[in-house]
């Protein structure tokens, strides 16, 4: 199991297209084989701050991920809403146990 928590300031005037594109992006994402969970979370006290928390079956799935079309467009779309380069920051599973996701 691998999570990896995303962490995006979005500009304050694309904070509900980030949002649109965002969820578009999670939804589709939650059917790939891959993953597990995809959450978007918004942060309470600056609504321009969110984490994706993206929990993938395997070493290998983001790198699945990355190559789906909806990945793809959810990256085109959102670049330039970003009011600097998002942060990916890559964690192993303690618990619960993988097969408890």
């Amino acid at each position: 199991m691998q999570i990896v928590h995303v962490h995006v300031n979005v500009k304050p005037e694309f904070v509900e297209a980030f949002k649109q594109a965002t969820v578009e992006n999670a939804s589709n994402s939650v059917k790939e084989t891959g993953i597990t969970r995809f959450d978007v979370i918004q942060q309470t006290d600056d609504p321009t701050k969110f984490t994706l928390v993206e929990v993938y079956k395997t070493a290998d799935a983001p790198a699945a991920h990355k190559e789906t079309a909806h990945y793809a467009r959810w990256r085109d779309t959102v670049t330039e809403m970003m009011a600097e380069p998002r942060q990916a920051v890559k964690y192993t599973n303690i618990f619960p146990k993988d097969p408890n996701w």
